[in-house]
């Protein structure tokens, strides 16, 4: 049953790092660094957040605080990414990172107690807390390149297809897959 569950967030965690990639390349490098106000975020920033906290959050995940003395979280919302590369590297370490960590747990690692700002969590609680927080952040990315891609392509069902995708998928048995296999594909690893 755990098994289950570590496999099951990896996929989820692929997923959504999926859809921040395919949001990446339906907008401009321009697009990437574009703000609705000053006090809103980019999607660069977006992903130096991600990255700032995957750093911090999976860095020795079972041995220290998730909330690192070397992290600067208030820089993450400064908007100074220059270029597409720079906020590809950031994005690619944090995420590494974490599949890293997630890589190396075990069964008997679900119950042990982790902290973040000194409040202790078991380690199934924790991943269940970063879950929701990069697919709320995944999901600003999309939001923020749907607006400005200039013909978006839809990274689920598209508008006005949930008839013909419901009639495909009710024609087919009843099977038990992870939801994500049909985007990533039933045997895709993190290294592909």
């Amino acid at each position: 049953m755990a098994n289950d569950f570590l496999e099951s967030v990896i996929k989820q965690f692929e997923y959504y790092k999926l859809l921040g990639e395919k949001s990446f390349e339906q907008v401009s490098e321009e697009q990437l660094f574009w703000q609705y106000n000053q006090d809103s975020n980019s999607i660069a920033t977006i992903v130096k957040h991600l990255w700032g906290n995957m750093m911090s959050r999976w860095t020795d995940f079972l041995t220290t605080d998730g909330e690192k003395e070397w992290r600067k979280r208030d820089e993450e919302f400064e908007n100074d990414i220059k270029t597409k590369d720079e906020m590809m590297h950031l994005w690619n370490e944090g995420w590494n990172c974490l599949f890293n960590a997630i890589g190396q747990l075990k069964e008997e690692d679900l119950g042990k107690m982790v902290y973040i700002r000194n409040m202790g969590q078991t380690v199934t609680e924790a991943i269940n807390r970063q879950l929701a927080h990069y697919s709320y952040h995944i999901g600003q990315i999309v939001y923020i390149a749907r607006m400005a891609a200039k013909d978006w392509k839809s990274l689920s069902i598209p508008k006005g297809e949930s008839k013909e995708f419901n009639k495909e998928k009710f024609s087919q048995p009843k099977r038990k897959e992870h939801f994500a296999d049909e985007v990533l594909g039933p045997n895709k690893s993190k290294d592909e």
